[in-house]
Formats: structure tokens, C-alpha cells, sequence
């Protein structure tokens, strides 16, 4: 019988997710489909007892039901407790357990393109929301010289230092600030919606006193090379858009819902494919 899987949010319709997870699984000849399921936010609970009913073998979970869906689940590991949120549910026996891959995704994604271990690097991040936490509670369980956040409400941005209390090198800032400082950072990573689809020329700050050598990232991929890329590249400076953490994050759920590895390039192939990208 053909396995279930899927990804519930709202909305849902622009979702490439079907399209990388219905790939992976044809390719390791695996008898599955991945379904987009429009799920309102009050109907959610109803949404979690037609999992367990259809038998769906694992889902995705994307806005606004990663907090929520919590409270409907049977267990939630460790990687999902320490953020407060689920990306990821797999069926295990009888129960539905959450799990979240966003930090490591973003962090699998990164490595590819870095010349140090995080250990030896200095980070600055944009942004306080829930992927900024994710990623942010990831990089410093490796230690790394200093990870400073900045962000427009700097109330919020101390909050997220919290979620990580014995990393003690970290500085919240204004964004003016982390201007001002740019050249301190080997990474700089933009965790927030601005430069997204449909405000493409948005920029969350100017890179005009950053280091040659720094690394810059956006988790934003639509579009692909957002302006704050575009700028990073016309100084020279090497980048990473956001289609490595999506398809990381979807590639280590679909390890745990199939233990079959997928083929991360294939993937983002496809998604780069349908964005119109190269």
C-alpha cells in the first residue's frame, strides 16, 4: 500500500515541497506520495486526528501551525523542544512525534561553503523570529568566537539569547549598530522577510563595511539572489541564498520519515527550476 506524507500550513498552494519529496521518493523507487494539505489554523486539531486516521507516515510543518501543533502531538524530541516549534512529525508505531531540522538544515547548507570550523568564526545574525532561533541555538552548540544578533525590536532579539544561556559571547544590536561593526563578522546571516517576494528591492542593511573574506546569507529563496545577495556579490563577497536550508531541512525529514538519503542537488535543482533561477 502507498505511503502518505505531506506538509499542512496555510497558505499552502505556493509549497515546493510536493514537488522535491515526490521526486526523492520516485527516484529511490519507494511507493509514497507527498500531498499539500490547506490547513486554517482552527482546524488544526481536526487536521492531527486525520494524520493518525489516513495513516500518513510523516508530515511537514510550516506557518502557522509550528507552535501549535505541539499541543496535539505524542512526544516531542530534544531538536524540537529547544526551539519551541516543529517542522517535521513522523509516525512512530502508534504515535506522532515532532521534530524540528530547520537549524541543522541551515547548518549543513552552510559547511558546504565554508573554509573554517564555526569554532573559529564570528557570526552576526538579522533577525529574532523562529528560524532565526533555530539557527542561532544550532551554531552555538559548536562554540564559535561570537554570535551577535541584531534586530529592529531589540526587546526580542534579547529573548532569543535566552533560548541558549550558557553561550555567554553574544551582543544584541541595532541594526544601525551592526553596521557600524560589519567588518567583525566572517558570517552574516539574514533571518527575516524583508527582501522577499514581492518587495525584491528591500534590503535589511547596508554591506559597505564588510570584510572581503565574510560569508553572507539570506534564508529568503524567492527571489534567489535577493538585493542583499546581489550586493554581497558586486563586493566580491560569497554568498549562500536560501534554497541550501530548504531543501537541507526537507532532505533530513525525509530521512526520518523513509531512512533513505535523497538527493540533495536533484532537489535543488527543482526548486531552482521552478523559481526561474540558475
Amino acid at each position: 500500500m502507498k505511503k502518505l506524507y505531506g506538509v499542512i500550513g496555510n497558505p499552502i498552494a505556493h509549497s515546493m515541497s510536493p514537488d522535491i519529496h515526490n521526486a526523492a521518493l520516485k527516484d529511490l523507487g519507494l511507493d509514497g506520495h507527498y500531498h499539500a494539505f490547506k490547513v486554517e489554523e482552527d482546524s488544526l486539531e481536526d487536521a492531527v486526528k486525520g494524520i493518525r486516521a489516513l495513516g500518513l507516515q510523516g508530515i511537514n510543518v510550516t506557518v502557522p501551525h509550528k507552535v501549535s501543533i505541539m499541543d496535539h502531538l505524542d512526544h516531542i524530541d530534544e531538536s524540537a523542544k529547544v526551539l519551541g516549534a516543529v517542522n517535521t512529525v513522523r509516525r512512530e508505531g502508534d504515535k506522532l512525534v515532532g521534530y524540528n531540522t530547520d537549524g541543522e538544515g541551515f547548518v549543513k547548507s552552510l559547511m558546504r561553503i565554508l573554509d573554517k570550523p564555526i569554532s573559529e568564526l564570528s557570526f552576526l545574525m538579522i533577525g529574532a523570529g523562529g528560524a532565526a532561533r533555530a539557527i542561532f541555538t544550532t551554531i552555538v552548540r559548536d562554540n564559535p568566537e561570537k554570535f551577535d544578533i541584531c534586530n529592529r525590536t531589540i526587546e526580542k532579539a534579547k529573548q532569543l539569547t535566552e533560548s541558549a544561556p550558557s553561550f555567554r559571547n553574544v551582543e544584541v544590536l541595532s541594526i544601525k549598530e551592526a553596521e557600524e561593526r560589519l567588518e567583525q563578522y566572517d558570517v552574516i546571516i539574514h533571518t527575516t522577510s524583508v527582501g522577499m517576494y514581492p518587495n525584491v528591492e528591500d534590503i535589511p542593511l547596508s554591506l559597505q563595511r564588510a570584510e572581503s573574506s565574510a560569508v553572507v546569507c539570506d534564508i529568503v529563496y524567492n527571489p534567489i539572489q535577493t538585493s542583499l545577495l546581489k550586493e554581497a556579490k558586486q563586493k566580491g563577497l560569497k554568498t549562500l541564498d536560501g534554497v541550501g536550508m530548504f531543501v537541507e531541512q526537507a532532505a533530513l525529514s525525509f530521512r526520518l520519515w523513509t531512512g533513505h538519503e535523497p538527493d540533495v542537488e536533484k532537489m535543488r535543482s527543482i526548486v531552482v527550476g521552478k523559481l526561474g533561477g540558475k
